[in-house]
């Protein structure tokens, strides 16, 4: 546990105080407080606002306790472990014991300080790396298990996205796939190249046949064939040039993310498969890179697909929901009791909805339900947005079956779920989740690089999930 920052259980060695305080608590926790901690407290004008820290003095002049604010958050639910995940850097060096806390409180102090020691140092020299030296002892009621593996499954899509498209191709994101196959008991299996082509999968071929690394399909499965199947599938474009229609340096720039889907796939599989759930498991990564070459595919190229359906390419840049769709036809084609794919998909769903906030697209009404409840409940948000059928019509192309963009710019996110659609079976029970696998400011916990989103909320909908409610 040493490396989440967790001290060993409370021996004779000293430990500070540490509180976590709402708004509506405030009043009669400075009350308890000394005369001269309760004048510090309002001399500092401390509201308990949420993520407010500040440190109380001892009488030799030292630090001697900290207090939170929670601001409003419930005390039933537990608050947002992000609140406290700034706190393995803000506190003074030591060890530090919180006050007594309820189960849901206990839970949230304990993961968000797990998340919070989060460090990205593949690329630092052992005298850059930074991070704070306090020690959280177990808060009483935390499952110390599931916070590791929820902090383990974080890192894990947050160090594969952060890693630059040089270290982090299609081969390499095989081989973190087959890692963690390897470490979980699962079977890992590869198409590659030209194997693509005879497998049936002619668009993650066309996407990915002018890169550097041979473009792949990944095929991951865990579990009892007994239980019902769950399969995910995650966008594994290891670099996004946006092909011949070639994207601005300034769009360029953050790239190396557009395999966020596939990271977070992974680290959803790692939750999983670490907490042993009764779930037939699969995981379906088209890994590629979308460069430019001699042979890259072109603007009014027409493709095939592994469903049967042609394609006309009105942008290179929308490759994306080409390479998913082929991986989508071969997850439904095993009928699963539940298709799930997560994509940094669009630009579009970033305007609508902002770098925090991924948007879910399901017309399945009682999956979407739990998706959005559970990602509420783990403070993991998800926002559905709509599948409005009636704009499907713009994907029509004359000379294809459909084309992989529209010409008038509307509804770019809508767009590219209504797309994915048409490669799905209408009677399996299908989510799509557009995110942006990235945290664009600097923030508590959540430096500057790769965000795991939508994991938690999902973890937690599969581990309450009752299969036979998704069939329609």
């Amino acid at each position: 546990m040493q490396k989440l920052g967790f001290a060993d259980s409370p021996t004779d060695r000293p430990a500070r105080e540490l509180w976590l305080v709402r708004s509506a608590d405030l009043d009669a926790w400075r009350a308890a407080l000394t005369p001269s901690a309760r004048a510090w407290v309002l001399d500092h004008g401390f509201r308990a606002e949420a993520g407010k820290l500040l440190l109380l003095p001892a009488a030799d002049g030292s630090v001697g306790a900290a207090v939170l604010g929670l601001g409003g958050a419930s005390a039933e639910a537990g608050f947002d472990p992000w609140l406290a995940a700034g706190l393995p850097e803000r506190l003074p060096n030591g060890r530090w014991k919180p006050a007594d806390l309820g189960e849901g409180d206990a839970a949230s102090l304990a993961l968000g300080w797990a998340l919070g020691r989060y460090r990205f140092l593949r690329y630092k020299s052992p005298s850059q790396e930074l991070g704070g030296q306090a020690e959280l002892i177990p808060p009483t009621g935390a499952d110390l298990e599931e916070v590791r593996r929820i902090a383990e499954a974080d890192a894990l899509a947050r160090d594969l996205i952060n890693t630059p498209a040089a270290d982090m191709g299609p081969e390499q994101l095989a081989q973190a796939a087959r890692a963690l196959a390897d470490r979980r008991g699962a079977e890992c299996a590869q198409v590659i190249g030209d194997g693509l082509l005879a497998a049936g999968l002619p668009m993650i071929h066309a996407v990915g046949r002018a890169g550097p690394q041979p473009p792949r399909l990944i095929d991951l499965r865990w579990g009892d064939t007994a239980h019902p199947r769950i399969t995910l599938v995650g966008k594994g474009v290891c670099f996004d040039t946006g092909g011949l229609d070639m994207k601005p340096s300034s769009a360029m720039a953050l790239m190396k993310k557009d395999m966020g889907g596939a990271a977070c796939a992974l680290g959803l599989a790692s939750l999983v498969m670490d907490a042993g759930l009764p779930i037939r498991l699969r995981v379906l990564i088209p890994a590629v890179e979308n460069s430019i070459a001699g042979n890259a595919y072109r603007p009014g190229d027409i493709l095939a697909s592994r469903k049967g359906l042609t394609v006309e390419v009105n942008n290179t840049d929308a490759e994306g929901r080409l390479v998913l769709a082929d991986a989508l036809t071969l997850a439904d084609e095993e009928g699963p009791d539940l298709l799930i794919d997560l994509a940094t998909l669009t630009g579009a769903a970033r305007v609508a909805l902002g770098p925090e906030l991924p948007a879910l697209f399901s017309d399945h009404d009682h999956l979407a339900e739990l998706a959005v409840n559970h990602g509420r409940e783990s403070h993991d948000p998800l926002w559905r947005m709509p599948l409005w059928q009636p704009y499907g019509e713009d994907l029509a192309s004359k000379v294809a079956d459909l084309t992989n963009v529209t010409s008038n710019g509307f509804a770019g996110a809508i767009i590219g779920g209504l797309f994915l659609r048409r490669f799905v079976a209408t009677t399996t029970p299908w989510m799509h989740v557009d995110l942006y696998a990235w945290n664009p400011k600097e923030r508590p916990g959540r430096p500057v690089g790769g965000a795991a989103q939508a994991i938690r909320a999902l973890y937690h909908m599969l581990r309450s999930l009752d299969p036979a409610t998704l069939r329609r």
